[in-house]
């Protein structure tokens, strides 16, 4: 699934840098001929994660719908975050545990892409600081004795622990491009640090909603979001 996510993941960006390059093919020829400066549009863009709905519809042990946003304060400034809800069961060999919550992750974009005549497509980098609050139930474990003589001894028995939060920063790399007129399509992949985190009395977080899988070994997570978005133009501004 991992590895399926990152193929798709790259997939779309080169799907999306292919009709960036087009719509630059395209505006060479209107900006040849035009001398006025276009009016950019400023104002709120709003959308879904695609991503998070094809996988709660594939797989059954997860659930999940996240809204993303962004408004553009400066030229190539944003402000930008999304907000969401996830539940995954993660059925490891000794232990099966669901984590389930909601999470905000605010921050700023920098588009690093200039545009051609008329064009408000994107390619930027940004930072973003996240918090959740969430819930964890321990479904079944199983207790390590240091041999299988007498077979494995499992407990089904749950334990649930509830009012749990954690934080982290990330740092986020993607790509918006416009389909329509204010109808956008993006990509992005983000790395995530823990910052802070409240753990159950008896076990560890298996899974932070917004932040996703964690482990003993690395505070770091990998984070990837396909979005489709509206923009609600407010004003325009000459370049």
């Amino acid at each position: 699934m991992k590895q399926l996510r990152t193929y798709l993941f790259f997939i779309s960006i080169i799907l999306i840098s292919g009709h960036i390059t087009g719509q630059e093919e395209e505006q060479k020829k209107i900006s040849a001929r035009d001398t006025l400066p276009p009016a950019e549009k400023y104002g709120l863009r709003a959308g879904i994660d695609i991503s998070k709905l094809i996988r709660s519809g594939v797989d059954s042990k997860y659930s999940g719908f996240e809204i993303v946003g962004d408004y553009r304060i400066y030229k190539k400034f944003y402000i930008a975050g999304e907000i969401g809800n996830e539940s995954l069961i993660r059925d490891e060999e000794n232990v099966n545990v669901e984590g389930s919550g909601s999470y905000i992750r605010a921050g700023i974009d920098f588009n690093v892409y200039d545009n051609w005549y008329g064009m408000q497509n994107s390619i930027y980098a940004g930072v973003r600081y996240g918090f959740s609050t969430f819930d964890q139930t321990l479904n079944e474990y199983a207790i390590f004795t240091g041999t299988n003589y007498f077979g494995v001894n499992r407990i089904t028995e749950s334990i649930e622990e509830n009012g749990l939060n954690a934080s982290w920063i990330e740092l986020v790399l993607g790509i918006e491009t416009e389909l329509f007129n204010n109808v956008y399509l993006g990509a992005s992949v983000s790395l995530r640090s823990l910052v802070s985190e409240k753990t159950p009395d008896r076990f560890d977080n298996l899974y932070i909603p917004g932040f996703g899988r964690t482990n003993d070994f690395s505070s770091i997570g990998v984070g990837y979001n396909y979005s489709i978005s509206y923009l609600i133009p407010f004003f325009k501004k000459k370049r």
